[in-house]
């Protein structure tokens, strides 16, 4: 009886011994936010089981939902102290939400918990806020030029190749098919970069300097930023706002067109992150294909847009950033997911994970040729960053409105040049 009883108390005190530790590790919640279409949600819910499956004890609270109202919700929780410990952001977001560095957890206490050789150096300055390394990139981004070469061959051309020969294409697409047919798609904001990208490879400068919060532009440059907006939104080029408007909302997305669909808008200013998504409603007629990216002769830029695709960072009251690194890290580097997550937020930009799609056949096609366009310019240093500042939910909005006033024919060309300028230049001293 004294031996049985003896057994039991052994048998008790290891119980005890053992249930803070099973008890601490059921309690480490972790909150992850991110915006997405349904391949990204499923793909993302996968990938946080595996990391689950490796960490017995953890747990990741997924929040999820559309772009629409996310930056408005993270806003809303970074104020009031809510944030989730890990987020995925857009990389301008850094400059609103954590401007001296302070605004997320420093990453680079967690070092131990980081594959931080898996990036390169031009990558992780990309996150650091005054020596602060707020947060890592998912993948890198650019915008590419989208053809159906199938809607050009059925017009007798050639994809352009050159500035002219998309001038050129929407007179002849109008002739053959009729008004509906444009040659090039894009939101406001797509045609807005796309002027841009004329001005910069004509003048050497973006909108925003990249250095300081002012307007880089000269009077001109701005006059004729306004002016190759309209010139590709007349003569049926590209598909204007009030006709975007009337189909749906003017941000309805490419591939819900039905005229994208059945190819009668030729091509679209796109990031490359979202090859997959506009091919994905094409019908069986059209075919896709990644152009040149049309440049001027003596360009004196490359005039690509080129940017983190999406960040991940860790909320600076965490209560366990630890974990919340570790998974962070297990996201970007890890081989397994990036089996799981493939393309769903771009190409990745950690070498471990770059090197496990290239071995698969997930990253072919239009998107590894499009990634092999785009890394050539950054390998030459021929992608310039472009000032966070430009991409300011507040600055965001003000050029909108301005152009805006192009498209429905409330400003001369000279009027929204000036406001450009004027006006630009006060918003940028007030939100720097």
């Amino acid at each position: 009886m004294k031996r049985r009883n003896g057994l039991l108390a052994i048998a008790a005190a290891m119980v005890m011994a053992f249930a803070p530790t099973v008890q601490a590790q059921e309690s480490t919640t972790l909150r992850f936010s991110w915006w997405g279409g349904g391949e990204r949600h499923e793909a993302t819910l996968k990938a946080i089981a595996a990391f689950e499956a490796k960490n017995p004890g953890v747990k990741i609270k997924a929040e999820y939902m559309g772009f629409a109202g996310y930056l408005e919700r993270l806003s809303t929780q970074i104020a009031g102290g809510t944030e989730p410990d890990i987020m995925q952001i857009n990389w301008a977001w850094l400059s609103t939400f954590s401007k001296t560095g302070d605004g997320f957890y420093d990453l680079n206490k967690s070092k131990s918990s980081l594959a931080l050789n898996q990036f390169a150096e031009s990558d992780l300055k990309m996150g650091m806020v005054s020596s602060k390394l707020n947060a890592l990139p998912v993948s890198y981004t650019a915008r590419v030029m989208l053809w159906n070469r199938a809607a050009f061959e059925r017009a007798g051309l050639k994809m352009p190749s050159t500035w002219d020969d998309l001038f050129a294409a929407g007179p002849v697409l109008k002739q053959k098919f009729g008004a509906k047919a444009f040659a090039i798609d894009g939101e406001l904001y797509d045609m807005i970069l796309l002027s841009q990208s004329y001005i910069m490879q004509k003048y050497g400068t973006p909108y925003v300097s990249p250095t300081s919060p002012k307007v880089a532009m000269s009077e001109a440059a701005a006059l004729e930023w306004v002016q190759v907006y309209k010139k590709l939104v007349s003569n049926n080029v590209a598909v204007p706002l009030p006709v975007r408007a009337s189909l749906g909302g003017a941000e309805k997305p490419t591939e819900q067109q039905q005229d994208w669909v059945v190819g009668n808008w030729a091509g679209n200013y796109t990031w490359d992150s979202v090859i997959g998504l506009r091919a994905s409603t094409l019908n069986k007629e059209q075919k896709l294909d990644v152009g040149d990216f049309l440049t001027l002769p003596n360009a004196k830029n490359s005039g690509m847009f080129g940017r983190p695709t999406l960040m991940f960072a860790v909320g600076k009251k965490s209560k366990n950033p630890e974990m919340a690194a570790k998974f962070l890290n297990f996201m970007l580097t890890d081989p397994e997911a990036a089996a799981i997550l493939k393309v769903t937020r771009g190409v990745p930009s950690a070498d471990s994970q770059f090197r496990a799609l290239a071995r698969t056949d997930a990253l072919q096609g239009n998107e590894l040729k499009a990634f092999l366009q785009i890394k050539k310019q950054k390998d030459a240093g021929k992608i310039d960053l472009p000032s966070p500042l430009f991409e300011n939910a507040r600055f965001n909005k003000f050029m909108r409105e301005v152009f805006e006033t192009v498209a429905y024919g409330k400003s001369t060309d000279q009027e929204a040049a000036k406001r450009l300028i004027e006006e630009g230049n006060a918003l940028l001293a007030r939100i720097k």
